[in-house]
């Protein structure tokens, strides 16, 4: 093929690529996740002038959002068109990465297989640019530039990808595993450029790093060896294609194997931090198996390579397809995930309908499209409910048990010196016992409100 031919098959190939993650995140047009909310809602704050980890309570790493900034923390197709922007960005370094490891075949596949897989998995996961999904263009960006032999860039790169997520400590072994000789120059760059971090994102040591230790110790999960082994099948079996190519290179005397075995152990490990083995968790593997498996694929004959790959990429194709789909026509079984997100809806409309220009909204409970959606100010410095009653949204709907009493208690005095307009409690509903009315400590100050509204999982009350 030449060169006109190959930059043919190349701009095709990125038009795709946009195409299928741009089609994929316009059937969610009207929809809003709860954790892409969370990023928007604080982002929200900011623009209201509220100071990040000092006048706003917010228990993740910065990027989260600051990168709903970009777009104004809109929501609608401006929302969907960044994050299919940021996935595009995934998929131009996995193929940089490729390319330098392997050649130019392997980085279409890298490229197609990273766009295919941030479009056939749980929705939740892949809309919300969150976390773990945030982490993925700096651990490539890392390895891309120790590959290539770029010691300092790679440190740069392992330290800024603390701002998305605190798993990111794990870069810097992963750096240094790749190329240990290059020590001198690795450390004292990271050192410099995590420093630079801490001061961007100066007050996050009690929220993100103190709240993230408490989380991860304190997990829900009963069994988590049987937890893991279970979830990580279920994973391995809907990206059976990546998982066949990454074995398929891992078994061959290739350049860099060992390498690309010490990047999977350490991305196991940001899976298994936590122990809950959450669908998301597992975006740490995704850029060294969709690297793998690029150049395992390219061993295999044309043949072999359409056997395997094509039962193996339909599983998914068809099983989240479907749900794609679904969501945009509004079919009832695709929408069930999104109840708690149809309630939100309802008690926005109704909240709106109830307020006048100036008033603001503070929301009891885990339920941050409600913020997003109402459209009102802030007038708390906490988005939501877990640092006041110290129990982790993962079980706050069904337990009483809070993992840091006494910091929820000293939250709860500064929430009552507050003067909401309005209080949409979305948790009392769930769990009646964490009612915002429950709470003795906070009843002097509830008794200045008067239930106006409710829908079917949340009550709304309004300052008297």
């Amino acid at each position: 093929m030449n060169g006109l031919g190959v930059n043919r098959s190349r701009a095709g190939l990125w038009a795709a690529c946009f195409a299928l993650l741009f089609g994929v995140r316009l059937c969610y047009l009207h929809v809003l996740w709860v954790d892409e909310a969370y990023g928007l809602a604080t982002a929200r704050r900011i623009l209201e002038g509220a100071r990040l980890y000092h006048s706003v309570w917010f228990d993740k790493p910065p990027l989260y959002a600051w990168i709903y900034l970009l777009w104004d923390a809109r929501t609608g197709w401006l929302l969907r068109l960044g994050g299919t922007l940021f996935a595009l960005l995934c998929c131009w370094l996995a193929a940089r990465l490729a390319a330098t490891l392997f050649g130019p075949r392997e980085a279409m596949f890298a490229a197609a297989g990273m766009a295919f897989f941030l479009c056939f998995d749980h929705p939740a996961s892949l809309l919300s640019l969150a976390p773990d999904l945030l982490l993925i263009p700096f651990t490539l960006g890392a390895v891309w530039a120790i590959a290539a032999n770029r010691p300092a860039v790679a440190a740069a790169c392992a330290a800024a990808g603390l701002l998305a997520n605190a798993k990111a400590l794990l870069l810097l072994p992963l750096v240094w595993l790749w190329r240990p000789s290059r020590w001198k120059c690795i450390l004292p760059v990271y050192a410099v450029a995590s420093a630079a971090v801490w001061l961007a994102a100066s007050g996050w040591w009690a929220p993100v790093w103190e709240w993230g230790t408490l989380y991860a110790r304190d997990t829900f999960v009963a069994n988590v060896l049987a937890e893991g082994v279970k979830r990580t099948a279920n994973w391995a079996g809907f990206h059976a294609a990546l998982c066949i190519g990454a074995a398929i290179y891992l078994v061959h005397k290739e350049p860099w194997r060992w390498r690309m075995a010490a990047w999977l152990a350490l991305s196991f490990v940001m899976v298994a931090g936590g122990a809950r083995f959450f669908p998301r968790y597992y975006f740490a593997l995704l850029p060294p198996l969709v690297v793998a498996a690029a150049r395992g694929v390219c061993l295999l004959s044309r043949r072999w390579r359409a056997a395997l790959l094509i039962p193996a990429l339909a599983v998914p194709a068809v099983r989240f397809g479907l749900r794609h789909a679904g969501t945009a026509l509004g079919e009832p079984g695709a929408m069930r995930d999104l109840a708690l997100w149809a309630d939100c809806r309802d008690a926005a409309l109704r909240v709106r309908a109830l307020a006048h220009p100036g008033d603001t909204l503070f929301v009891w409970g885990y339920r941050p499209e409600l913020n997003v959606l109402a459209g009102l100010r802030g007038a708390t410095p906490f988005l939501d409910s877990q640092p006041l009653t110290g129990v982790l949204a993962d079980r706050h709907l069904t337990s009483t048990r809070p993992t840091a009493p006494l910091l929820a208690q000293a939250n709860r005095r500064l929430l009552a010196r507050t003067q909401p307009t309005f209080i949409a409690d979305g948790l009392g509903p769930f769990n009646p016992a964490l009612a915002i009315a429950n709470y003795p400590d906070l009843r002097p100050w509830l008794s200045g409100y008067e239930l106006v509204a409710a829908t079917g999982k949340t009550w709304i009350y309004r300052r008297r």
